[in-house]
């Protein structure tokens, strides 16, 4: 047998070099440790312990799975969260390191460009984002610079400030786009029983100033869409009037990933040529967890390549547009797990269920007399609905705060201008949500109807509920 000689210079009395998350800390002290809560402690306790602390603290969130606000995906099949593990460490930016996530994040784009019938999905162009929010940004940059480009003899001026045509009822994104990006916003109010844009209205403020024109396809205020190709052929005769050429953005963030398997004839993407961009979350209806979007043009005319920078990073050539930086890898292998796990029959039956579930719940409620549908869940799986007619001793409020009793959470908001008269109660129907679970909601906004039919008066609403559509 090999023969080893004993080492007796310095580096005999070196030890191994342990990552300091190796070691357990302290066992004794551990048993009467009380970290701080607002700065670092002094030393480091167990994982153990670590994970008791934060674990117990987030006991006292919401049930996901109840929360009947957030349009937000909170269930997904297991093998999906393994490969979202498997990917949480790989920054989705390093392309020339993680060359299969950056493939899969191309494949997405593609298959999105030929769901929404971009004339040539191979000429399209996109990339995904952490949301809709961001993708409306980057939509909306595009339309800037694409009118500063058209306008370069007279931009910038004092007589040229853009601006941005969209309903009251958009998301408040778009409200921080105009702020941000220096954009007038230009909302057209809700009118009578109207709730989302109007297209004659909308045409009537465009100007020369105009970079676009936001449609929504599922208005977080009630889940309605709004008339894409009324807007664009509104359009169409504005520019054959005036020679104006607006084009239109589609923030489909839900709808996006409902009306192609379910409203296949409606016309409301790319086969509208006045379409030049959607966004969508696959957070969503995109059936993925937090937090991916996806942002795509028509075609590389509708991107000015200006605002596509090509960094040279870590020895590669890479083309980024984005707000951010570094993010995982996770959400796109993920949704890119659920495009090939589903395919156009899983999700036309997942956003069918979706939608069953939410019409046969709006129907429930409206037969309970308490309560008038705004609207019953047949476009998104979302409805909106208030109190009926002489219901005079409670409010939505009342009904929202006894249901986060039950632990549902059903948010409760004022509408916009100029409906700020009107108070509703909204219903987001996703994946997960069965109707098993519409029959436990029901069970329990029936129950406590009595209570409320007793009350003699409505208590005072709280301000923090106004905005709990903004999701």
């Amino acid at each position: 047998m090999a023969l080893h000689k004993g080492m007796h210079d310095q580096s005999a009395k070196r030890g191994y070099s342990l990552n300091p998350f190796y070691g357990e800390a302290d066992p004794v002290a551990d048993l009467v440790v009380s970290p701080p809560r607002h700065c670092l402690p002094e030393k480091p306790i167990t994982p153990h312990a670590a994970y008791q602390f934060v674990h117990d603290e987030l006991m006292l969130d919401g049930n996901s799975r109840l929360n009947l606000a957030t349009f937000v995906s909170t269930w997904m099949e297991p093998q999906a969260g393994v490969l979202m593990s498997e990917c949480q460490d790989k920054n989705i930016v390093d392309k020339d390191e993680y060359p299969r996530t950056a493939e899969l994040e191309q494949r997405c784009v593609s298959m999105l460009a030929d769901l929404w019938n971009a004339p040539d999905p191979a000429a399209a162009i996109g990339c995904s984002t952490t949301g809709s929010s961001e993708a409306c940004m980057l939509a909306g940059m595009a339309l800037k610079r694409r009118w500063a480009r058209a306008n370069a003899d007279r931009y910038p001026s004092a007589t040229a400030r853009p601006n941005l045509v969209m309903g009251a009822n958009v998301q408040v994104c778009w409200e921080k786009f105009c702020n941000f990006w220096e954009v007038e916003a230009r909302q057209v109010p809700m009118e009578g029983e109207r709730y989302h844009l109007d297209p004659g209205a909308a045409a009537a403020l465009c100007d020369e100033n105009t970079i676009g024109v936001v449609t929504v396809l599922g208005s977080t205020f009630d889940g309605s869409y709004e008339p894409v190709a009324e807007v664009c052929t509104a359009l169409d005769e504005l520019q054959e009037r005036t020679g104006l050429n607006i084009p239109v953005h589609v923030d489909g963030a839900s709808g996006a990933m409902i009306a192609p398997f379910l409203d296949e004839d409606l016309r409301w993407d790319f086969r509208l040529p006045r379409v030049a961009s959607i966004n969508t979350s696959g957070h969503k209806y995109g059936l993925v967890y937090p937090g991916v979007g996806w942002a795509l043009w028509r075609d590389r005319a509708a991107l000015p390549e200006e605002l596509v920078f090509r960094v040279n990073y870590l020895g590669g050539d890479m083309p980024t547009f984005a707000l951010n930086f570094s993010r995982p890898g996770a959400q796109v292998a993920a949704q890119y797990y659920t495009f090939v796990r589903l395919g156009r029959e899983g999700f036309r039956a997942v956003q069918q269920t979706s939608r069953d579930v939410a019409v046969t719940l709006a129907q429930r409620i409206g037969e309970l007399g308490d309560f008038r549908l705004l609207t019953h869940g047949d476009q998104l799986p979302v409805f909106a609905f208030t109190t009926a007619g002489g219901i005079e001793n409670y409010t939505v409020f009342d009904v929202s705060r006894r249901l986060r009793e039950r632990g549902w959470l059903v948010p409760a908001y004022t509408f916009p201008p100029n409906r700020e008269d009107l108070s509703v109660l909204r219903i987001v129907c996703r994946n997960g949500f069965t109707l098993d679970l519409a029959d436990l909601f029901m069970d329990d906004l029936t129950s406590l109807l009595p209570e409320l039919r007793r009350q003699q008066a409505p208590l005072d609403r709280p301000e923090a509920m106004d905005t709990a559509f903004h999701h």
